[in-house]
């Protein structure tokens, strides 16, 4: 028995996902799609189990878990195959630790990884193609617990009416418990991907759609909801409820952030209620339109939304990098769908025993044996020689991990130095006649770092201090260190902004209050290839460039500016990053060493 209307929660979920990866910066909440599906599937799952108690007066595990692996695993695998020749269009580095990647995939263990691994959709780095299976691991391990949960409940239960009764409490005590971990959780953290990959914390939405399962059903019914449905629900207002539900789907996915403690707190929780009162909403608005047909877009759209998730990410993620955004998202969409249409359609139904019809020919999977032996092996093949050939860890994180090991040994040759160096009486003097160390210091971030060997190599008398994911205010703490010990240069770089957050305003203008008086301040603009004016660093670079008519100490490199005029030089990296390029590396050093020649012309801060 199909429900109508259920294909309008699936398409948004679907729209909202798409939405945020496509226009990660304008659509900042669209991730709660993911959360939409784990609802919708609590539900599916739980009313089904109960609609088979109810013919049965028993549920069989075994045949929930092989239909579970039939739906999911085969356009898994299909994604997988169809995906990897595309990463030819590619440098290896979108293809680093793909053998951990594949296997975490095919075990529905994705969200494990990614929680070891730092994984997250918000990186500054080069994504894992298969970081979306995140979703599908939790879905999985989902079906495994409950599924069993309601096997012993069902064993257990004599009557319809007593499983519906510790289903629904069952559900609820473990939604709460979920729930409470999420909140809890986040009370502790600053970066949030631990506790939105792990099944832990983000699997009660879930068990809030079993809660509802328990209740209104598919064709089993609560005799309490029945009756309140024919006794107090009309077609409109069914159709007002879902309505409303669905566009406060949409508005919060507007306002949420990904990096906002809020949203773990309150923003998950309330996306997974609004899609149960969608949900509860569209079984009202079936019964209530029994002779009113669905339209067969919603019907279409509804069908392939699985495989259109699994397609669209990696074909994404590498469609981004040789294309504007507008052609990859189009170029995205155009073969997910097609991708799914094929899986769906043509695929599946022949590996489930059924039979298709195509070009008026009925077509069954031992027709289609042979080639599509070949065609698998063919695919598994390539998969296993790009597993063989990918890096285990990509150039820029093995640039970064080169550059942070040269500072640190830097930094201890110079603590082994002050300690046996001869010891020499403090001179008593006051603040007036205290020196400060001439040269420059440069605070950067990851783009910093990634250059650093070359700076030192080509400026003289520069410390250089970098770090990456380092933000402004973190900046600023390196940046009191270093002049309450005496350490801060006369001329001081600060090449922060690519991680900007929302208070980025607020925290430059503590850098340039609370440096002392004797310095030139000189800022470096920060550069994203994908950023337009709706991202903070976009922003923050505008607001730098104000700067110099407000303070006279200060000066601007505008490596944003240089750096858009050579996009060349950023072809098969991430858009920020180029350590390694030499060319790249050369525009950077000329970008800071000009905007020092020019420092040198202004005062220094009174």
């Amino acid at each position: 028995m199909r429900i109508k209307w259920f294909s309008l929660i699936r398409i948004t979920g679907l729209i909202c996902v798409l939405l945020y990866h496509f226009f990660q910066m304008r659509y900042t909440g669209g991730f709660i799609g993911v959360d939409i599906f784990f609802t919708f599937s609590g539900y599916l799952i739980t009313a089904l189990a109960l609609d088979e108690f109810s013919r049965k007066k028993s549920f069989a595990l075994r045949d929930f878990y092989y239909r579970r692996v039939m739906r999911i695993l085969p356009p898994l695998v299909l994604m997988i195959c169809l995906v990897m020749p595309f990463t030819l269009l590619v440098g290896q580095d979108y293809i680093t630790d793909l053998t951990r990647q594949v296997t975490s995939a095919l075990s529905f263990s994705t969200n494990i990884f990614e929680i070891k691994t730092g994984g997250t959709y918000e990186s500054r780095f080069i994504p894992h193609l298969f970081v979306h299976t995140w979703s599908l691991a939790i879905e999985v391990q989902f079906y495994l617990v409950w599924g069993f949960v309601i096997y012993l409940l069902a064993k257990f239960t004599p009557t319809l009416a007593q499983l519906r009764k510790r289903v629904f409490v069952s559900s609820g005590l473990l939604a709460c418990g979920g729930a409470l971990a999420m909140y809890l959780g986040a009370q502790r953290l600053t970066e949030f991907s631990p506790i939105y990959f792990s099944s832990v914390t983000h699997i009660f939405p879930f068990f809030i759609g079993s809660m509802l399962g328990a209740i209104a059903g598919i064709k089993e019914l609560l005799p309490a909801f029945s009756q309140t449905v024919a006794k107090h629900w009309t077609k409109n207002r069914a159709l007002i409820f879902m309505a409303a539900n669905l566009l406060g789907l949409f508005v919060l996915a507007y306002f949420l952030r990904f990096d906002r403690r809020e949203t773990y707190m309150y923003g998950f929780i309330g996306a997974s209620l609004l899609a149960a009162g969608a949900i509860f909403g569209a079984n009202v608005l079936h019964r209530k339109t029994p002779d009113t047909k669905e339209p067969q877009l919603f019907v279409y759209l509804a069908d392939i939304s699985y495989s259109v998730y699994l397609f669209h990410w990696p074909l994404y993620v590498i469609f981004s990098k040789q294309f504007s955004n507008g052609l990859a998202a189009l170029l995205t969409t155009i073969l997910s769908v097609g991708f799914a249409s094929f899986s769906y359609y043509f695929l599946e139904p022949l590996l489930r025993g059924k039979s298709v019809s195509l070009f008026n020919q009925t077509l069954t999977f031992k027709q289609i044996l042979a080639p599509f032996g070949v065609c698998l092996t063919l695919g598994v093949s390539f998969v296993i020689y790009l597993c063989l050939q990918a890096p285990t860890v990509s150039s820029l994180e093995r640039n970064l991990m080169l550059g942070s090991i040269a500072q640190d040994a830097s930094k201890l040759e110079q603590l082994y130095a002050k300690a046996t160096a001869p010891k020499v009486e403090p001179k008593t003097t006051n603040e007036a006649d205290t020196q400060i160390p001439a040269g420059t210091t440069i605070i950067g971030d990851s783009v910093t770092l990634g250059s650093r060997s070359y700076l030192l190599e080509h400026m003289s008398d520069v410390e250089i201090d970098a770090e990456g994911n380092r933000t402004m205010n973190l900046a600023y703490d390196v940046l009191m260190n270093l002049q309450n010990t005496g350490q801060l240069r006369q001329n001081v770089v600060i090449c922060i902004g690519t991680n900007s957050l929302d208070d980025y305003q607020e925290q430059t203008q503590k850098v340039i209050d609370d440096l002392k008086p004797g310095h030139r301040l000189i800022f470096i603009t920060p550069h994203d290839g994908h950023a337009d004016s709706s991202y903070n660093s976009y922003k923050l670079g505008v607001w730098e460039r104000t700067l110099p008519a407000k303070y006279k100490f200060i000066t601007i490199g505008d490596w944003d500016k240089v750096a858009r005029a050579h996009p060349e030089l950023f072809e098969g990296t991430d858009g920020t990053h180029f350590g390694g390029r030499e060319e790249a590396m050369k525009l950077y050093l000329e970008c800071i060493q000009d905007a020092l020649q020019r420092a040198q012309k202004t005062p220094v801060k009174k």
